[in-house]
């Protein structure tokens, strides 16, 4: 019991924010003259753990090492198995834009014929249906992979766990976005038939190609790197060009591959995406720790992870991007809740933690350049340390605010802040607008309460 009471101690702000937390604050003054000594005992293994998770998360060195099929290399993945965005969910409670994207899958796998036998399938429970991070994986958006898709293999080289990601499809009608049309299918088996095969060869010829470098040049060059990745994706394609044009291609290929790169500014997030994940997943299942280890959402559930609960998912209804900036027709009533595995890069720092780094994205802060620095700032609040890999110019190159703390969540009441993008609901045009969102609060107090149970 002292141990869920010295949390909950910690925690005493929550009561302006959850009515259900009081009583247990109130238990925590009742008892807190008699306890004072063993409480400071779990604070301190509290801080240990949090300790070790941040050095953890901080020694990972990600690698992209490799291209393969997802079927050869994501664990736990079958014929019949669709990947998703998110916390776990069924057929029934997806959102429109993922059901679409599902459905996709299977006709691209050739697993249905059309779009009205992908459903009955689903109907019928024929499909597989699991989270990306069940499977050391993660998905943009709708998140999907499927079994023939060639995947991003990341590999951190002082852990030596391996990542997967899909390579990112670009804009238009894509699966990504929740769209599923002949445009969509000819896409995916051009990056399956052609692209994959031909990058395969390039991270073969290039020996490897070190994440985190690309995206600290990123952070110094404008990007926050999640809506933002226009220098990276081209630093990426600059340091592969030359292993790309030094293999064996026919010059129609070479500039189909090298024009889906260029044209593409958010290339480089899959992988961004990728290595986020291996450094939160090197501080997963530590325990006592309160660090979070992961955010995900699914269009229905916004799910978050913390390193002392392992592999559980506390989770909420997902939000709306209520102040989004929205294309041209387009407003907030025809926008699907928040949807993807992309916070990850939040959780470790990046994107809406490193806005600040970002001018061209002040638009989307609202306020302008100066709120993208509050945001910043009000990150370092309730995150542990300042990650010294990826300094902020505007900022004297002050690091990144690294590693969230569920204490300091949940008792000063400000929620992560995420950089995202909005799908239409229900039409199947993809992407409608950008903007930023809130974590729900109420993910992070179902998470301090779930740890007090455990740690009682």
């Amino acid at each position: 019991m002292n141990q869920f009471l010295f949390i909950m101690h910690h925690a005493s702000c929550i009561v302006n924010h959850a009515s259900s937390v009081n009583t247990m604050v109130a238990k925590i003054k009742d008892q807190k003259k008699t306890e004072t000594g063993a409480l400071k005992y779990l604070g301190e293994r509290i801080n240990e753990a949090n300790t070790l998770a941040i050095d953890r998360i901080l020694s990972v060195e990600p690698v992209f090492i490799d291209v393969d099929t997802a079927l050869n290399v994501i664990p736990g993945m079958t014929h019949d198995t669709i990947l998703h965005a998110g916390p776990p969910i069924e057929w029934e409670r997806m959102c429109d834009p993922m059901k679409r994207a599902v459905r996709g899958a299977l006709v691209f796998e050739g697993l249905a014929e059309n779009d009205e036998a992908a459903i009955q399938l689903l109907k019928r429970k024929k499909v597989k249906l699991s989270p990306n991070h069940h499977h050391d994986a993660a998905g943009a958006m709708t998140g999907i992979i499927s079994p023939s898709m060639p995947v991003i293999v990341t590999k951190d080289s002082t852990f030596g766990k391996t990542v997967f990601s899909t390579f990112n499809e670009g804009a238009g009608k894509v699966l990504w976005f929740g769209s599923f049309e002949k445009e969509t299918l000819d896409r995916l088996k051009w990056i399956r038939d052609i692209f994959g095969p031909v990058m395969k060869k390039v991270i073969k010829k290039a020996q490897g190609i070190p994440i985190w470098s690309i995206l600290a040049q990123g952070i110094q060059m404008g990007d926050e790197c999640h809506n933002r990745h226009a220098a990276s994706s081209n630093l990426f394609l600059k340091r592969i060009l030359e292993p790309l044009v030094s293999i064996d291609l026919s010059k129609r290929v070479l500039l189909q591959v090298y024009n889906f790169i260029a044209g593409n500014s958010h290339f480089f997030l899959n992988i961004t995406m990728a290595a986020c994940k291996l450094s939160m997943d090197a501080a997963r299942g530590i325990r006592e720790s309160t660090v979070v280890t992961a955010m995900s959402r699914n269009g229905t559930d916004f799910g978050i992870r913390i390193s002392g609960l392992g592999n559980e998912w506390c989770t909420a209804p997902a939000p709306y991007l209520k102040d989004a900036l929205y294309n041209p027709g387009y407003n907030f009533n025809d926008g699907a809740p928040d949807i993807g595995d992309s916070s990850i890069i939040e959780t470790m720092g990046l994107g809406g933690f490193a806005i600040a780094a970002a001018p061209a994205m002040a638009s989307f802060a609202g306020g302008g350049f100066q709120e993208s620095i509050r945001i910043t700032k009000e990150m370092g609040r309730i995150t542990l340390v300042k990650n010294q890999k990826f300094g902020i110019p505007v900022l004297d190159f002050e690091g990144t605010p690294t590693g969230i703390d569920l204490r300091k969540v949940v008792e000063i009441g400000i929620s992560p802040s995420i950089n995202s993008a909005v799908l239409h609901k229900s039409s199947g045009a993809g992407q409608i607008g950008a903007g930023i969102v809130k974590a729900p609060y109420e993910c992070f107090s179902k998470a301090l309460k779930a740890f007090g149970r455990k740690y009682t």
